[in-house]
């Protein structure tokens, strides 16, 4: 199967690239680059693709594409909530047009790459399934429910979409993030000594490592029609359902020495949701998360430990904000987060 990749060059599609070419596909990577020199590590081996921004991407680009699996996006909530505008721009009007794009060339398979942010402000201890209300709380979040509005829309006989909604991801990748909780917390206590949490601790955040998503994309990818046709899943396990305090302690017996400390200046996250994964298991006989959080923060600190991880790598260059910010300042892009010639 020949797919395009859009976001190839980011934290999970620098993971899923090689999960697809082992499993035999052809993959054509499709990435505006910003990440790009992201690396922490060994240089990846990208596979082919295409320098374009989103939101330019044309019909030319999905000639002879039998499926498209689009991660492309601005990434995060403090990142969606300091551009609402780009946010809505790039994640949502940039995938609908690229959808669009992908069905009138004739892509029988479009899945999207959305988040169990949706359900936002769920609270209380109960496990949130797929046909919970909606709750977002940040552009980030809106931007991925009304993607999802909207792909439902073009879903016809010749075109599924598919609706993955991923937890908070963790884990290594070539190409690192550390704005994302556990990612974070594993850095902070090496180069402290402290696993810093600024909330009071208490809200609920389900985690799936960077390769479990690889894996479930894979194998929705193939995945018979009738079983995942326009329909939405959560993608990760009910194992990784943890409390950010909890994910702190798991972070403190994987650095030995590290010490928790839970400042609660932030107060209160309304983000708060335990969530269901049952129904993509259901979907896909066979498919279950391989990584705990506990694993996951032992692999983080080794890869630091082993790539020299410094404090300003940590907090600048894998810090997505940090990245766009400097980008702009230095007149490598422009106000729309586009490179200048």
């Amino acid at each position: 199967m020949r797919v395009l990749l859009t976001g190839h060059q980011g934290y999970l599609g620098t993971v899923m690239a090689p999960v697809l070419t082992a499993a035999g596909h052809e993959v054509v990577g499709l990435d505006a680059g910003l990440f790009a020199d992201c690396v922490l590590g060994p240089a990846p081996a990208d596979p082919r693709g295409h320098r374009v921004d989103l939101r330019d991407v044309t019909a030319d680009h999905l000639a002879g594409v039998d499926a498209v699996i689009h991660l492309a996006a601005l990434s995060n909530d403090p990142l969606g909530s300091l551009a609402p505008e780009l946010t809505y721009d790039i994640n949502h009007h940039a995938s609908v047009r690229l959808a669009r794009l992908a069905r009138d060339a004739g892509v029988r398979r479009f899945l999207y790459a959305s988040t169990c942010s949706v359900y936002g402000a769920a609270g209380g201890d109960d496990l949130v399934a797929e046909d919970a209300p909606l709750r977002p709380v940040t552009p980030y979040a809106e931007s991925k429910v009304r993607v999802e509005d909207d792909l439902h829309e073009l879903a016809d006989g010749d075109f599924t979409p598919v609706y993955m909604r991923n937890a908070t991801a963790f884990g290594y990748s070539p190409r690192l993030r550390a704005d994302i909780v556990l990612n974070n917390l594993v850095g902070h206590a090496l180069l402290s000594g402290e696993v810093l949490v600024l909330s009071d601790g208490t809200p609920w955040r389900p985690l799936v490592h960077a390769a479990d998503i690889a894996r479930a994309f894979s194998a929705a990818l193939t995945a018979p029609r009738e079983a995942v046709h326009d329909r939405a899943f959560n993608i990760g396990s009910e194992t990784n359902n943890v409390t950010v305090a909890e994910i702190a302690g798991q972070v403190a017996e994987a650095v030995s020495g590290a010490k928790v400390v839970i400042t609660g200046e932030t107060g209160a996250d309304p983000r708060s949701y335990r969530v269901d994964f049952s129904r993509f298991r259901a979907a896909v006989p066979g498919f279950d998360c391989e990584w705990t959080v506990k694993r996951g923060a032992l692999e983080l600190a080794d890869a630091y430990r082993n790539f020299g991880l410094t404090r300003e790598d940590f907090e600048q260059r894998f810090t997505r904000l940090a990245v766009l910010r400097a980008a702009s300042e230095s007149g490598a892009v422009d106000d729309t987060l586009r490179w200048r010639p």
